[in-house]
């Protein structure tokens, strides 16, 4: 079983050390770590190397040409790299608890190889001191962790640094066009073709400080959402069509009639007359995991108030 865990890197001197170090200290030890650095500026590449002199399974695979790509392309480029049986998936500022490896792949050890699957799980929230803020972000931010296609469509629970993969749906992830962000699309292929598994179980300590490129939510950003709501709403509507124009890329695989169908009736949600949006609301049941913000989210589907077509 060959086992690869990527990581990308940009501007993560503070950290990265401590991260590669709770992967080494992982119980499972037959891994390969293959990291990409996205054209950082201070020391991390200079870190990376370090410990590439001391551990073969680490491999910095652009040591020489670190030019700027975005996290969600060179994530991508690390999945195609090299073939592997699972993928793990590494930021460069958090620490993974010792045993995440171990059952995680126990858990995917359970279904067919040949389907594509995701397995993720809880984490804790933390500051950058490790001090823990949240012992769940499943239960504190989502409510409810996804494991079907209705509920991924219009919100992601699944956080990268938390997620495996198999090659199955390695092979699907084909481009990275209008993607949010690669562990929600991840999520989208796993639920519209194979099978989204979650572990109630926390592996990782998620690390909040103020270089996160998207973190978790937090009062702080919460209430500056709420002092400005013309921003919420074009927040609201950027999320809506921006879940919508990634969810039309599943148009594109070989889908069951039914799968095919729901996606389609999500992508075009919003080009629909009033009455067949609402019959839509009412037959395919679209919605978000909290009561607020599903009232929130059929409000604007149904109104279109606030709606800017682009």
């Amino acid at each position: 079983m060959k086992v690869n865990i990527l990581m990308s890197t940009y501007n993560g001197e503070s950290f990265v050390a401590e991260q590669i170090e709770s992967i080494q200290a992982q119980t499972f030890k037959n891994w390969q770590l293959l990291i990409r650095d996205d054209g950082s500026s201070d020391r991390t590449p200079n870190i990376i190397e370090q410990y590439v002199k001391k551990d073969r399974r680490i491999r910095f695979i652009n040591a020489d040409k670190r030019e700027n790509i975005g996290v969600i392309q060179n994530f991508f480029t690390l999945v195609k790299y090299e073939k592997a049986d699972y993928y793990f998936f590494s930021d460069q500022d958090d620490i993974w608890l010792q045993d995440k490896l171990e059952m995680t792949l126990k858990e995917a050890a359970k279904y067919e190889k040949n389907s594509p699957l995701v397995v993720y799980t809880d984490l804790k929230i933390v500051d950058r001191n490790l001090t823990v803020l949240q012992e769940s972000m499943i239960k504190t931010q989502s409510g409810h962790a996804n494991t079907d296609l209705l509920a991924e469509l219009t919100e992601n629970t699944v956080t990268g640094g938390t997620m495996l993969i198999n090659h199955a749906l390695a092979e699907q992830w084909h481009h990275c066009r209008s993607l949010l962000m690669h562990d929600w699309y991840l999520a989208l292929l796993a639920s519209a073709l194979g099978r989204l598994v979650y572990l109630d179980r926390a592996t990782e300590l998620y690390r909040q400080h103020d270089s996160n490129v998207l973190g978790a939510r937090t009062w702080s950003k919460r209430m500056k959402n709420w002092l400005r709501p013309h921003k919420l709403l074009e927040k609201y509507w950027l999320l809506i069509t921006a879940s919508q124009k990634q969810a039309e890329n599943l148009l594109d695989l070989d889908l069951s009639d039914d799968t095919r169908d729901l996606v389609e009736a999500y992508v075009s949600l919003l080009d629909k007359p009033l009455s067949q949006r609402l019959e839509l609301l009412r037959i395919c049941g679209f919605r978000k995991n909290r009561p607020f913000h599903t009232f929130v989210f059929r409000t604007l589907i149904v109104t279109k108030f606030g709606y800017r077509r682009k």
